[in-house]
């Protein structure tokens, strides 16, 4: 799925200079402790997440995910936009919560990795 899809499915707002249309993603998970999305493994491409602050950045950049979903209509705020502009990770925000988020995405195609 394209990040341009992501943003549609779930109405996303997107806040940094990235060119992301043609980002392709294979995979997604989600969680609020980055523990937890470390022990999801690597490559996933797109984590969603309630954490408004850079932990989410690093963390994806760990990762070598390309988009950081910011879940519950949260605004990210402008160091978090900073830094992810500098990695080339896009940030986005949706109004959703990480359920219905995350039910969307499945529903639209998007598995977790672990299927």
């Amino acid at each position: 799925m394209k990040l341009a899809q992501v943003m549609e499915v779930l109405n996303a707002k997107v806040y940094t200079d990235v060119p992301f249309e043609d980002i392709e993603i294979n995979a997604a998970c989600g969680a609020d402790l980055m523990s937890d999305a470390l022990a999801f493994g690597e490559n996933k491409g797109l984590l969603l997440t309630g954490l408004n602050n850079p932990q989410s950045v690093r963390t994806a950049e760990m990762m070598d995910i390309r988009c950081v979903i910011i879940v519950r209509g949260k605004e990210p705020d402008e160091a978090l936009v900073k830094l992810a502009n500098e990695k080339e990770i896009v940030i986005m925000k949706t109004d959703y919560s990480m359920y219905t988020s995350c039910g969307l995405l499945y529903a639209a195609g998007l598995r977790g990795g672990d299927e």
